[in-house]
């Protein structure tokens, strides 16, 4: 059901000119397409700057083949419960404070999309409040995110945008001449959903086209972040429900008994028995730690901030969000699946029209850059 309808036009060319589009605030996203755009240095085709078409799916719903896995694109598309409660739900709830925290850009993102070449067409999936759009003033960007309320933001800033899903992008195939997804697989919370997200990327840009995908690194470089976050274990399991959801991780097979003491043991060789075993409990939550990639990252919405009569209020009602008195704040988990090192690269295995050019490591994020080669 459409909610509202906004009108974006707003690259400066003369009337006729323009790159029109109308956008629907909904959890569908309707079916319309570019006007021509003003020829520059870098030939756009008409026909490739277009959403794809209600008669021309952008996806089928056949079966996806990639490498050895075989899914049900349909499958793949379906939204896992704890996506829509911990991600869509939590990100419209806190979308204006969310977006005053949001203004500096990464260096190695603006490197990326100032590098490329002048007539750009450039699609920013999972854009948030926008801040990467237009940053190169050569180049022409839209942008896509999951949540109105982020849209929103963006159309007010005059971007061009639409609300669509990371999975089921509704453009043409080869539209674009580059991609980014910053910050977004993460919120991905099964494997199939985050390799599609990939190949969706690569699906929308032209032969020759990059894709900059950046994630969260479960290798963080200031490890007492990750003493704030919820690691996601078996108590989880009841918001785990939904076509293709994760299941809960089952705790450590490796666990520590007692070691007792000996009665012929003297009390120096106990204290070293004692000794042993904490070393080796420090090392198995050390690696505990390591292996445990699924969290519930805190949001703390200042009660100034919050909608209490709204979508703060009907969270606390539903147990969705928590007060904290101390720090005035209504508190919001998001989910992430933070990325190991080698696990994005590992998802590109069997996305055969793409390869990797570039791959790095930056401010706690695992990075890489694709190149569409058919």
């Amino acid at each position: 059901m459409t909610h509202s309808v906004l009108k974006a036009s707003r690259f400066p060319y003369p009337p006729g000119e323009v790159l029109g589009l109308t956008i629907a605030i909904s959890g569908c996203v309707c079916h319309s397409a570019f006007s021509s755009m003003k020829e520059t240095n870098s030939k756009v085709d008409s026909s490739s700057c277009t959403l794809a078409p209600s008669w021309e799916p952008c996806i089928s719903d056949s079966l996806s083949v990639s490498g050895n896995f075989t899914t049900s694109s349909m499958s793949v598309k379906s939204t896992p419960e704890i996506e829509k409660k911990f991600v869509h739900h939590v990100y419209d709830a806190i979308a204006p404070h969310f977006s005053s925290t949001r203004f500096a850009k990464w260096p190695k993102v603006a490197a990326f999309l100032s590098s490329l070449p002048l007539g750009s067409l450039v699609l920013d999936a999972g854009c948030g409040n926008g801040k990467y759009l237009g940053l190169n003033q050569d180049c022409f960007f839209i942008g896509c995110d999951i949540s109105p309320s982020l849209i929103k933001i963006c159309s007010d800033r005059e971007h061009e945008v639409l609300v669509a899903d990371a999975v089921n992008l509704p453009y043409r195939t080869g539209f674009g001449d580059a991609a980014i997804s910053i910050a977004v697989l993460h919120h991905l919370s099964t494997e199939n959903r985050r390799r599609k997200a990939i190949e969706e990327l690569v699906r929308v840009v032209k032969k020759g086209g990059l894709v900059l995908i950046t994630v969260w690194a479960v290798e963080q470089e200031d490890r007492t972040l990750i003493t704030k976050w919820t690691p996601l274990t078996e108590k989880y399991v009841e918001e785990w429900v939904g076509p293709g959801s994760p299941r809960a991780r089952a705790p450590s097979s490796l666990s520590l008994e007692s070691i007792p003491e000996s009665e012929e043991s003297s009390s120096g060789e106990h204290m070293k028995v004692c000794n042993e075993s904490n070393v080796s409990r420090d090392l198995e939550e050390e690696k505990n730690v390591k292996n445990q990639q699924e969290y519930f990252v805190p949001w703390h919405l200042p009660y100034h901030r919050a909608e209490i009569s709204g979508a703060s209020a009907h969270a606390l009602a539903t147990g969705l969000a928590t007060k904290d008195d101390k720090k005035g704040a209504v508190v919001y988990n998001r989910y992430y699946h933070v990325f190991s090192e080698g696990e994005l690269e590992s998802l590109t295995t069997g996305i055969n029209n793409a390869r990797i050019v570039d791959q790095f490591f930056d401010k706690s994020n695992w990075c890489i850059i694709l190149e569409k080669m058919v």
